[in-house]
């Protein structure tokens, strides 16, 4: 990740950063020209997609960044041909699910347990995981002065965002290696779990009603700002750092439907995760930008300076680590083992991938047939 600088105004990031588009003699078809040289030619201008709206949640984090970015600086749109994004703004994955499930919502940014349970309760007929979006992001944050050690743990209040929630688990799962006991519905225990929400976390913390919480950015950072210490960054529990945070999921009777739609919103995020690697402080900006237009209110810079580095977007669902985290929530009997098989469906982003000349990414053998 790059330097902080003083962030810019989205204007100039807009003048500064905006692809070069290059039109051919006939004025139909257009030249998008990548930052690697290469040279993308679109579909025709004037050809419309299946579907004249398409509905896209996801959540008011920093781990939401490529929604965030995507929408707020026109990349996803740019590639729908007039097709209409409806955005929704949501504060849980249970509710997005449910939207998901209710057929008011076609794609959500969401994170794996949500996703795990969403596609385990509909009996494997309504979502796919059609990308990741994430990776990182999660940090336990204590009070110092209560909690000096992983040890110190014991006996004290640590807050999750959700019963169930991928935080949840994660805290579940590390109590449980740890030897110690927590009942997971009520979470007390050797540890008191205290589930709260994101948007109180923060005043609970500084109240003293909890000692800490394993939260994801930029809720770990605020806490920070509030004399917090970061105890333990998630990542270093995975191998090279890197575990899904966020997916892109979809509606199955909307992808059947309407595939063109889809694979057009994955180019979109696909440009937005290049754009944002290339371009991190103006993405910074634009993502505090869409906050603030979301939230009524910017993130200060002490809070999403530091937060911005501690989590990559990412076009690869990492769904091995998916895998994995369901295994954790079945140990920490939150769920019974799930069947999985056909929870991704990755060829639609493979193809934008490949024609963007990037490698495929893999979907650990739980794929759509």
């Amino acid at each position: 990740m790059s330097a902080a600088r003083p962030l810019i105004t989205l204007r100039a990031i807009a003048l500064t950063t905006a692809l070069p588009l290059v039109l051919t003699a006939c004025g139909y078809r257009v030249e998008v020209k990548k930052e690697d040289g290469k040279t993308n030619l679109a579909a025709d201008a004037d050809k419309k997609l299946s579907a004249s709206e398409v509905r896209i949640g996801y959540f008011p984090n920093l781990t939401h960044a490529t929604a965030l970015v995507g929408l707020q600086e026109g990349l996803i749109a740019e590639e729908l041909k007039g097709t209409t994004i409806k955005a929704q703004s949501f504060n849980a994955g249970p509710s997005e699910i449910e939207a998901l499930n209710g057929g008011s919502l076609d794609i959500g940014f969401i994170g794996p347990s949500p996703s795990i349970n969403g596609y385990v309760k509909s009996k494997g007929s309504n979502l796919r995981i059609i990308s990741g979006s994430a990776s990182g992001g999660v940090k336990l944050v204590v009070n110092p002065a209560k909690i000096k050690t992983l040890d110190d743990l014991k006996g004290k209040k640590i807050a999750t965002p959700q019963k169930g929630n991928t935080q949840d688990v994660a805290f579940l799962n590390w109590i449980s290696e740890k030897g110690w006991k927590v009942d997971p519905e009520s979470g007390k225990g050797d540890v008191s779990v205290v589930r709260t929400d994101n948007k109180v976390t923060p005043d609970a913390f500084k109240q003293g009603s909890i000692d800490g919480a394993w939260v994801p950015e930029p809720t770990a950072s605020k806490l920070v700002a509030d004399g917090g210490e970061v105890l333990l960054d998630e990542g270093f529990l995975w191998p090279e750092n890197m575990f899904v945070i966020t997916n892109i999921v979809v509606s199955q009777k909307f992808l059947r439907e309407h595939p063109d739609v889809v694979e057009a919103v994955l180019r979109g995020t696909v440009k937005t995760n290049r754009w944002i690697h290339s371009h991190q402080d103006a993405a910074r900006a634009s993502a505090n930008a869409k906050l603030a237009a979301d939230t009524g209110e910017p993130l200060d810079p002490e809070v999403i300076h530091p937060a911005w580095p501690s989590f990559t977007v990412t076009d690869d669902p990492l769904a091995a680590t998916l895998k994995k985290q369901a295994d954790q929530a079945v140990k920490a009997k939150l769920i019974e083992q799930p069947d999985l098989n056909g929870i991704y469906d990755l060829r639609l982003l493979n193809k934008v991938l490949k024609a963007a000349g990037k490698p495929e990414v893999s979907d650990a053998g739980l794929g759509a047939k």
